[in-house]
């Protein structure tokens, strides 16, 4: 292991992921614990989005946001205090421009940061920020973005996207408990392509790709694959993990980096 640390993309799924006795929680538990701890964390969540800048929580405390409906109060009462950090956003704002960041202290951690955040570091002692998808951005934008956020891989700061690459609700119930033929085949074809680093297999769909029209439906979550993808450096292997299917939803994660760590999960 170095000093630096990989980059994740986690999917996220449904809400009650983070209190189901499931094996995508468990790993995120067992791999917070193989990954050198971070001192700072950004998520970039497919539940926040803008248009026109990128969005960062400020404050010393940003809110617990339970942004969905219809699921068991244990979920409403969960609360993830984890501190704020002014100094990480400076940061971010040298890399990224000053004038390309908005310090929000309206959002807060909603449940595509806390969600995936709380299973691996329950204690919400590491201080973090969440990013918005800024919905002006075109898809190889997200992956220049991701090239911009590097450099903090090696000053400690766990990067996460969040969010899934299958993931349509419309047509949740139509194919709940199957493995749609079109779903899959995207999932092993964007596998294949953060495999091979290949940003235009990522970043362009053919008006007649279904399978993508489908998959990536309204894009929001899909979206935070592509800076993660761009956030990777010479040397770096990748890794894929609870790579599942289910409908038209799929859980698969990503850690790029040393991959090594990937062997407490076995």
């Amino acid at each position: 292991m170095t000093d630096r640390l990989p980059v994740l993309f986690l999917g996220h799924g449904s809400p009650m992921t983070v209190i189901s006795d499931v094996p995508e929680r468990h790993a995120w538990e067992v791999l917070s614990r193989a990954l050198p701890r971070p001192k700072a964390i950004l998520v970039i969540s497919a539940h926040w989005e803008t248009q026109g800048a990128v969005h960062l929580t400020a404050g010393p405390s940003p809110r617990t946001i339970h942004d969905f409906g219809g699921f068991p109060e244990e979920l409403y009462a969960i609360q993830y205090p984890a501190p704020g950090s002014d100094a990480l956003i400076d940061r971010i704002g040298e890399l990224l421009g000053a004038d390309r960041i908005v310090r929000d202290e309206t959002w807060g951690f909603d449940h595509g940061a806390w969600g995936v955040v709380r299973p691996m570091y329950p204690d919400a002692d590491i201080p973090m920020v969440e990013m918005s998808l800024d919905r002006a951005m075109t898809p190889e934008q997200f992956i220049a973005l991701g090239q911009k956020l590097a450099p903090l891989r090696d000053e400690g700061v766990l990067l996460i996207g969040s969010g899934n690459v299958v993931h349509n609700l419309r047509l949740w119930r139509q194919f709940a408990g199957t493995q749609p033929e079109w779903a899959v085949s995207f999932q092993n074809r964007i596998n294949a392509a953060v495999r091979g680093d290949d940003h235009d297999a990522l970043t362009l769909f053919a008006p007649d790709d279904q399978a993508a029209a489908a998959a990536v439906n309204s894009a929001e979550h899909y979206l935070p694959l592509l800076p993660i993808v761009g956030a990777r450096l010479p040397g770096d292997a990748v890794g894929i993990f609870s790579d599942t299917v289910d409908g038209a939803l799929s859980m698969t994660c990503y850690l790029i980096g040393d991959t090594q760590v990937l062997n407490a999960l076995a």
